[in-house]
């Protein structure tokens, strides 16, 4: 039997999920309220999954002499709302009414600096590796939870990181399931 999540979005945080308050936001311009969904996909160091080093990214503690390889990015100043791990759970980094820095140069039906009007959720993965059962149910979970808490978010306003940085960003990937996520979000 498939595990049924319930969310409830109270004051602006996600129930049940863990929480790693993130430096890297700021507030949205003003009367600007969520009307985007962008869907991402990370892992540090690339296709390694459960190292923490997410949270140390969104935290700015990234640590060039135990992480070498990650070095370069011990300056990037980037954040997303939420992070969905290979087993489903869900950290937030960001309170949605704020923002955070996720989509960089981007543009959504010509509207520019996605950051400003979106949510961002990363999922723990790569481009080219399958996402898992767990990730689907509580991505769904989520989205459902944020279309109930702000009307503003409809379900044609659901896109990757790909699709609002063409060129750019390849993210979620051709792995990311778009015609499964419509159909549980339709059940």
């Amino acid at each position: 039997m498939k595990a049924r999540l319930r969310w409830r979005v109270v004051e602006q945080q996600l129930a049940g999920a863990r929480r790693c308050a993130s430096p890297n936001q700021d507030e949205r311009p003003p009367g600007t309220v969520p009307e985007l969904v962008v869907i991402h996909g990370i892992s540090l160091p690339p296709g390694q999954f459960g190292t923490g080093l997410v949270d140390d990214l969104f935290c700015n503690r990234i640590d060039p002499v135990r992480n070498s390889a990650l070095a370069e990015l011990c300056e990037v100043r980037v954040s997303s709302h939420l992070l969905i791990d290979r087993a489903g759970a869900v950290t937030q980094y960001v309170p949605f009414d704020r923002r955070a820095w996720h989509a960089g140069i981007s543009c959504w039906r010509g509207r520019e600096r996605c950051n400003d009007f979106s949510i961002g959720i990363e999922l723990e993965g790569t481009d080219l590796t399958p996402y898992t059962d767990a990730q689907y149910q509580s991505l769904t979970a989520v989205i459902r939870a944020l279309w109930e808490a702000y009307p503003s978010l409809t379900s044609d306003a659901l896109v990757g990181h790909c699709h609002i940085a063409p060129g750019r960003k390849t993210d979620p990937g051709p792995a990311f399931e778009w015609a499964r996520l419509e159909q549980e979000l339709n059940q």
